[in-house]
């Protein structure tokens, strides 16, 4: 028996090996989205634009209706190839809350945490994530995009 030791490429792993021909095929190694989207550039690449060109379509826009589109990016980027099914019921969707200032002894903007409701609730469709981990993690990273949103949209 011969042995063949071969280096896969780094960012790869092997998806599939013909024994017959010894083909071997590499397909990128997953990577968490929270590693790959970690600021808003990141978010406009995975969504196919820059901020230069975002500010060009939307720069005449209100701020707030600005971070409302960054949100509907962050969360489109999070969620992968996730929607969420508004008729599925039993189908968990997560958002985050905010709190919006002094309350429980601290000043500021920040988030809270975050909730999940079933399609049932009288909660109307948010921008929602597929795991509380990612609506956390968006909460979090893009504070400022979701404090944008929120101080002046009330």
């Amino acid at each position: 028996m011969k042995t063949l030791k071969i280096e896969i490429p780094e960012g790869f792993e092997i998806a599939n090996f013909d024994s017959k021909t010894g083909e071997i095929k590499f397909k990128p190694t997953p990577i968490d989205i929270k590693e790959r989207i970690k600021t808003l550039d990141d978010v406009y690449v995975d969504n196919g634009t820059t901020k230069a060109e975002f500010e060009k379509l939307y720069g005449f826009l209100p701020n707030h209706v600005k971070a409302y589109l960054q949100m509907g990016m962050i969360t489109k980027s999070l969620n992968q190839d996730w929607e969420a099914d508004w008729n599925d019921n039993s189908q968990r969707k997560y958002f985050q809350y905010f709190y919006m200032g002094g309350d429980l002894g601290s000043s500021g903007f920040r988030c809270a945490g975050c909730v999940d409701w079933s399609t049932d609730s009288d909660v109307g469709s948010r921008l929602c994530f597929k795991s509380s981990e990612l609506a956390k993690y968006a909460g979090e990273t893009f504070i400022d995009v979701y404090k944008e949103f929120h101080y002046k949209n009330i």
